[in-house]
Order: C-alpha cells, then structure tokens, then sequence
C-alpha cells in the first residue's frame, strides 16, 4: 500500500499545485470518514495511499527541491499549498500596480502566519509542490513561497482563477512562474521605448504649448497605451488587419504614432487648414471624410505597414464604448472568404480586435457586457479580442466609489472567464511584457483577455478642466508625480543605457521635429471648409431593374423545396413549405417569406454575400421564414440556400444573443467592412431597436455624413397595429422619419411581398456604390401571409421597386375623384379590404406610400395632377398623429396640394403607441377607416 511519492505507477506521481492541494483535502477527510468522498478517490487512497507518503531514500539521491514528506507533515504541507494558491489568486490585491501608489494593498491572505506556518515549516515543503516550474536557483519552499510573492505582487498582477479550462489557467501560470513574463529587454529596445515615450509626450507638450485651449483628450498618464499598442502591431507582422476601437482620450496620440499620421496633418487639423498636402504619397495612410464632418478626436484612418498588416481605427462618436461592437463586426467580416456558396470560411488568423475601454465604462454601460458575450458564440466570434482598460482611475470627475460596486472596473469580463492582467502603466518594459502573453494567449486559446492598464490623468477631463475643483487629494499626487518618460529615462541613464544628457537631448529634438512640421504647416494657405454633399448621394438610387427571369426562379424553388432523401423535415412544416410549388403551377400566391428566400437565392447566385440575424431569424419571430431546417429525428440542420445551383457568395442565417445594441453595432461594422455583403439585422419586434438607438444616432444615420463611410446595412422592423397593446406594435417609425435627411438612408413601410422582393434586389445591387445608403424596412406581422400582399410569379419576374402603389380598381375615373387617400403598411391593407374591388368608391383614390424617405413627392404630384376636381388630400395611418409618418409626410402633402386642404385620419395625439384591449383596439381601427372612407 505504501508508494514513494515521485513512484511513476503511482497516481498521484504528477499532481502538482492547486489540484496537489485538492487532493490532500480529499485525503484528510478520507482519514477521517471514507464515507463521505467519491467512491473512485477512497479506492485510490486504499490503493496507494496518502499523495505524501514516502519510502525512505539515501540523502545523497535526495535534493531539498524534491524532498519527500513525513507524514506527521501533512498538515503543514497543505497549508503552505493553500499559501502559494492564495498568492497566485490574491497576490493582485497586494500588488505594485498603481502608479500614484495611493491605493491601500491587502496581504491578509499572503502571510505565512494566517496559516498556522514559520518560515522553518515552509523550509521543509519541498518546491516541487509548490512550484512545479520552479527555476533551479528556489532550494526550499520558504524560497518558493518569497519567489511566488514576488511574480504576483509586482507591477504586473493577474487573475485567472475564474478561467473553467485547467489546460489554460496551466498556462498562464506557467507563463508566470517560469519567469517569462518578466521583462528582459536588451539596450536598444530600452533605447527604442525611451524614444518612443518621448514621442509620445513631446507630442502632447507641443500642442497644449502651440494650441493653447484647444480640447486633445490627451494620453499623459497613459502613455504606455502607445507602448502596449506599438508592440502589438510589431507581433502581428503576419495578420492582414489589426481593428482598434478606442475612446477618444489618447486618440490623436495613436493615429499619430502607432497609424503613422503625420504631424504635419495633426498640427494642420489645429491650426484650422487643410491637411490633404501632407498624406503620405505612398498610399500607407487612408482617411475618409464626410461633407459635414466631425470634431478631430472622433477621426479614424487605416495604415498598411511595411510588412502588409493594415492597421485601422474605428470612427468613433463620443458616446464612446458603442464602438467596440462596430469593431467586433469589422473584425469577423475582415477574417471571412465570402465568395464561394455555403457557410463563410473564416480565418481567425488573418485579423483581431484591439479594443481600448475607458475604466468608468468598462463597469458602467451594458454594451461592454453584450461585446463581451460575443466571445465565443459561433455567430459572432472573432477568435479573441484583445480588450484594454484605459484606467485613468477616475471618469470625468467621478471617483471609484462612485462609479462601481467592483473591486476592479475589470470585472466584469471574469464572468466570461476572460483572463485579466493588471499592469502599472508607469513601467513601460511590464507593458511590453504583458502586451506580449495577451498576444499569445489569444493566438494559442483563440479567446479574448484584457489588460488593465492602470495609470492616471495628469489633466481635467479636457484641458480646460480644473480637477483641483472635484477632485483634489487626486490631483495633489498628480502634480507631484513625474511623468513616464521621465522616470524611465532615470533608470536607463541609473542602468547606464543612455547618459542623462542624451536623455535630455532626446527630448529637445522630438520638440524640434514637431516645431520644424508645424512650421511647413503654417505655409499652406488651403483650407478643409468643403461642406459640398457628393452628387451620387443627392441623386439617390436610379431605378434598377431588379426582376428575375422566370425559369430562374422556377429553378431556384424547386432547389429550395428540394431535401435529401434522408433529411425528416417535420411533417406540419414540409407541407406548409411544399405550398411554395404552387404559384408556379398557377395557383396562390408568393407569400412574404417566399418572395424573401428567393431575393437571397437570386441574390446569392449574382454574387453578392448575405449575412442575416436577429432574435429567432432563422425561423422567424412569427413562425414564417424557416430558413434553416431541423431533422425532426436527429436535430441535423439544413440550410437550403447553401445548395443551390450557381450560387456565387456565402449565405448565413444566425440566431443571435438577447441584445441589440451590440448586434446592430457588429452588424453595421460587418457591413462597413465587407461593403458589398448583404447584411441584415432583423428586431424581434420593431421597438426592440429601441434598445439600440444609440447606434441608430451615431453610426447608421449619419456615418457617411460625418466620416465619409458607407453602409448599406438593411434594419427589418416588424411593426402594425393587432389589438395586442402598447408593446411590439410600433415599430417608432416616427424617429426614423425625423433624422432623415441628406438621402442618408431609405425608410419604407411596404405592403406588398413583391415590392419587398425588389426592394431588397435593389438594395443589393447599389452595394459599393457611392450612392449606397442604409435601408429600414417596416416588416408586416399580420400581413406575412395575407392574400392581399401576396405575389404572383410575373410580379418578381419584371420591373423594378415601387416607391408608390395605386390601389387596384381604384381612381378609374378621373373626374369622380374628390378625395386621395395615403397610407402605407397594415393601413394600406385594412383600406384595400374595405373597397375591394372600388365599386361604390368612385370618388375616392388610395395610394399606397411605400417608400417613406426620400419622399416620393414628384410621382405623388403626377398622380394628384391627374385628379382635377380632387378637393382633399387625407393621410391615414393607424399610429397616433404624433407618431407614424403623419407629421413627416403632412409638409410634403401640403406642398403638393397647392392650397387643397390635407387632413389626418388616425389616432389623436397618445403618449403610448397603442391601446391596451384588444377589443379598444378593433373599435379604434374601425372609426378610422369609417372616418377615411366616408363621402363628404
């Protein structure tokens, strides 16, 4: 029963650190109740004992770091276990991580005495139990336990307990313990990381100097965010792309020094002239911008280096952690091969995110946490983020105690088992060092990790800020405090890498190679005041023939409606989708979901890619679209689209997380990247999109207005009024219509599955063009398979997009007519119901707006000029009239009326978008097709 410890047949010869510590625990309750452990472990204890237990050796075969141990030792032996544990889990609460060393540092669970042991006691654990990769120097455990201190208590600390999978936390610690975190730069990198400090201070020093209250945001106190950034980029030679995402602090600072932007481009964007004079004629540098512009800390740019690897920065408005899903979203498109039928093929190799949080919203807004789940859901995973915590320790001016329940604002990516790393921004060479493990870790686990860069800001908020104002015991310290650059040029010139005069010198010429740039600055005379809207956008979209030959189509469902032999579609689903035969034999019509598929079928088969999700899309929230299919025995999935015939580009279909936000942000960022992919985000319900309005204002209405970047991104919002309450019936079409302008975007609410058809062919084939704008699609719910919305096959077969459609039957003739009805969607529908086929409606007119904005006013002015006895326009909708397009479409009908006068059929003026009582409900909709429909 006996076994000697190091014994290879024994099964506890490999047990090591933490899992050693568990194992004795094991043991000791053993010892005392064998009943109440796992069956398995009191067999191994019967087999071979305790894990400490020893057969005597000779001393001479016997080193002090791989001693045996008594077994009257077992207790201590645990307790110094559980000692080196706490420091690998504690050590970052005692840690040197602060640069303003103003924060208390807790070493309660690091001490030997909190554990019943001497130093004597830690003398005679051997290291081996301690430190499985203990350098050849540590001779006891006392030794082991002072080394383990000293990795987990300096600059740099860690936390990887949460981490699940034991082959990754092995890692980390391995990493740690074997001593290759640990900075070990020779002097010409030193030498490098001085000039590059010195660079990045010299920068801020001259503009605060030169551009006396100008706002910059500046990096001072997190200067080594350039360092952490620069090497980065120097280890990812062999990517395609590197995304960054970052706030605006320090963000003049990284397009200088880490996108190449030259000075002279920087200096120009202050001084108020224009800049295009000073890009690099080598074509390494991109900027886009828009004709109405943005303040200069919310610029990107996009920077190819030497070796290939483009390096871009996000745009970024000031509402400022939205950007990290715009970046994830760029991220994904840029690792994926869309051009070819079937799923993408991703290569998360090729290009990652580097996404740079500010402290006080890494805690504080939810679209951190929704990026964060991103990480490994196979819709949205990016093969791991590299996530930075710019921490300043304060935002704006609230303190921490303010601003979180957490510890560290890190924490909240440890319920993502996302490793974290805590690193004293004052200490250029840890930064150095940890930006290297993060790119490890991510190229080897394909996961996110997060740096917890913790320095200080040594201005306001802005630099017309007094922080001495709110936050003065801070700001005593920081005025006292030596920057970076000059603390690392004393310990070179103490390590005697450079003399102090060089270091002296260094700085002194970094001011005058920015003075030298402003100066050539200050000879162009050109000014950047162009606020011309390119032409391409204020003539919007041509009319593009979008219809599909018919033995195309023909072709095209029957693949769809084709399955393998041995695929069991459920049985109630297969006939429902076997009805889609029908139209093409000459009975019924093309539903909603029917003239969707084949758009993306025809689509896919012209080549471009089609990305959709949303909450449910792939079945869709009312149970229409069915796009993957389930084996009803296996579970297998189907997705019919991958198999049909000459498909030239990708399709995929995803179910996504619970969020908005963040989808829509990645969405949009997806489309920025890949431009002519199809993408589409739909809302579960059209208010859903409420929760992501923020990227509505900041990004997809106003992008290629502000920063010259395009989208063709496509939003399906499910809207209409069915008696079910004020929840999911509004789409808030309303806010859509407000912040249309500049044709930045095509909002429609159609009422037809064959202009639906079309819409979104059109909206594929302008994808890449300068005129390409995002579209907003006010979905049915109701309407999905009502007859009256349905299509025949000639109606895909031929034509184009509607803008505007005359009800059938009706405004035959001309001179009856007294009064033209508009209305669009659901109410379009409910009106087509009550006249039927026009008889006893002589002297009435509907027409059917189906495209919002841009208002079709020209097609609207031919039709009311055929109309001359015509007395009333009247708009119907069944939104309150402060919502809906009433109160965006009544200016435009006022002018085309020509002094007619125009009325409103609706709802009055609500606070809530609908009734509560379904029965309240029908009652309202009924007066108002009364009220519309009755002869004056």
């Amino acid at each position: 029963m006996s076994s000697k410890f190091t014994d290879e047949n024994s099964p506890w010869s490999s047990i090591t650190g933490p899992n050693l510590g568990y194992v004795m625990e094991m043991y000791d309750i053993y010892q005392e109740s064998p009943d109440l452990i796992d069956p398995e472990f009191a067999e191994l204890f019967r087999q071979y004992g305790s894990p400490l237990e020893i057969i005597e050796q000779p001393a001479a075969s016997t080193s002090s770091a791989t001693a045996s141990v008594a077994t009257d030792k077992f207790g201590k032996v645990l307790a110094a276990v559980q000692l080196a544990d706490a420091i690998r889990a504690y050590g970052h609460l005692a840690s040197n991580i602060y640069p303003l060393n103003d924060r208390p540092k807790d070493t309660s669970r690091l001490e030997p005495s909190a554990y019943g042991l001497s130093e004597q006691d830690l003398k005679e654990v051997p290291v081996s139990l301690l430190l499985p990769d203990a350098p050849s120097s540590i001779k006891d455990g006392l030794e082991a336990v002072a080394y383990l201190r000293s990795l987990y208590t300096d600059k740099v600390a860690y936390e990887f307990s949460h981490i699940v999978q034991p082959q990754e936390r092995s890692w980390i610690q391995s990493k740690i313990e074997s001593g290759q975190v640990k900075p070990s730069l020779d002097a010409e990198k030193k030498k490098e990381l001085l000039n590059l400090l010195t660079h990045v201070e010299g920068f801020e020093k001259f503009i605060h100097r030169t551009f006396v209250g100008q706002k910059r945001f500046s990096i001072e106190g997190l200067d080594t965010l350039v360092v952490l950034m620069d090497e980065l980029v120097r280890l990812s030679e062999s990517k395609e792309n590197i995304m960054i995402g970052m706030a605006h602090r320090g963000r003049l600072n990284v397009l200088t020094h880490v996108l190449k932007k030259p000075y002279e481009m920087m200096f120009a964007g202050f001084a108020h002239v224009g800049d295009e004079a000073f890009l690099p004629a080598d074509g390494s540098l991109k900027i886009t911008k828009g004709w109405f512009g943005d303040v200069k800390y919310h610029m990107g740019a996009a920077y190819t280096s030497p070796a290939g690897t483009t390096i871009k920065l996000a745009y970024n408005p000031s509402h400022l952690e939205v950007v990290s899903p715009v970046v994830a979203g760029q991220t994904r498109a840029a690792q994926e091969l869309t051009n070819q039928k079937g799923k993408p093929v991703i290569d998360s190799k090729k290009a990652y995110a580097i996404l740079v949080h500010g402290d006080a919203a890494f805690p504080g807004q939810g679209v951190v946490t929704e990026t964060l789940n991103f990480s490994r859901i196979p819709g949205y995973q990016t093969g791991g983020s590299i996530h930075v915590i710019a921490n300043n320790l304060i935002g704006f001016t609230t303190e921490q105690n303010d601003s979180r329940s957490t510890h560290y604002s890190s924490d909240p990516a440890k319920g993502y088992e996302i490793p974290v790393v805590h690193v004293n921004a004052d200490d250029p060479e840890a930064v150095v060092a940890v930006a290297r493990l993060a790119f490890e870790y991510r190229e080897k686990f394909g996961k996110d990790i997060l740096i917890d860069l913790i320095g200080y800001r040594r201005y306001g908020h802005n630099e017309m800020d007094e922080p001495l104002v709110t936050n003065p015991m801070m700001y005593h310290g920081i005025h006292k405090h030596p920057t970076v650059r000059e603390l690392y040029g004393r310990q070179l010139a103490g390590e005697n890498v450079m003399a102090e005069d060089d270091v002296k010198q260094l700085d002194a010429d970094t001011q005058k190679e920015m003075q030298e740039a402003y100066d050539r600055v200050k000879e162009n005379n050109s000014h950047d005041n162009n606020k011309q809207i390119p032409e391409a956008v204020l003539n919007g979209f041509p009319e593009v023939p979008t219809g599909v030959d018919k033995a195309v189509l023909t072709q095209l469902n029957e693949e769809l409606l084709s399955w393998p032999a041995d695929f069991n579609v459920f049985s109630k689903l297969a006939r429902i989708l076997k009805r889609r035969e029908e139209p093409f034999t000459g009975k019924g019509k093309i539903d909603w979901a029917h003239a969707e598929v084949l758009a993306f079928g025809s689509i896919l088969q012209e080549g471009n890619p089609i990305r959709l999700t949303g909450q449910d899309a792939q079945r869709g929230t009312f149970a229409h679209r069915h796009l993957v299919l389930h084996d009803d025995k296996t579970g297998d999935e189907l997705v019919p689209l991958h198999h049909i015939s000459d498909a030239k580009a990708s399709f995929v279909v995803y179910n996504s997380p619970l969020s908005e936000a963040a989808i829509l942000g990645y969405e949009y960022g997806y489309n920025v990247e890949n431009e002519k992919a199809l993408v589409i985000w739909e809302a579960q319900y059209g208010d859903f999109a409420n929760m992501a309005q923020m990227m509505f204002d900041q990004f997809i209405s106003a992008s290629h207005a502000k920063w010259g970047q395009k989208s063709g991104l496509v939003m399906l919002l499910p809207h209409a009024y069915e008696g079910q309450g004020p929840e999911h019936s509004s789409a808030r079409l309303e806010r859509y219509l407000q912040m249309g302008g500049e044709n930045n975007w095509t909002v429609a609410n159609l009422s037809s599955a064959a202009n639906y058809f079309h819409i979104m062919r059109r909206q594929a084939k302008m994808l890449g063009e300068e005129s390409i704008r995002p579209l907003i699609i006010v979905t049915p719910k109701s309407l999905l398979r009502h007859p009256l919305v349905g299509a025949d096959v000639e109606d895909l077969t031929q034509g184009h997009f509607q803008t505007i459609i005359e009800q059938p039957g009706m405004g035959k003739e001309t001179e009856k007519v007294e009064r033209i009805l508009f209305a669009s969607g659901k109410m379009a529908i409910d009106l087509a119901e009550r006249v039927k086929d026009g008889t006893g409606f002589e002297w009435a007119h509907i027409v059917r707006v189906e495209q919002l904005y841009p208002f079709p006013s020209e097609k609207i002015q031919a039709i009311v000029d055929r109309y001359p006895n015509a007395k009333e326009l009247a708009w119907v909708q069944e939104e309150p009239q402060n919502m809906g397009s009433w109160t965006f479409a009544e200016p435009y009908l006022r002018e085309i009326a020509n002094g007619k006068p125009v009325s409103y059929h609706g709802r009055i003026k609500r606070s809530s978008p609908a009734e509560g009582d379904g029965e309240s409900h029908k009652v309202e909709q009924a007066r108002i097709l009364d009220g519309a429909l009755a002869q004056s």
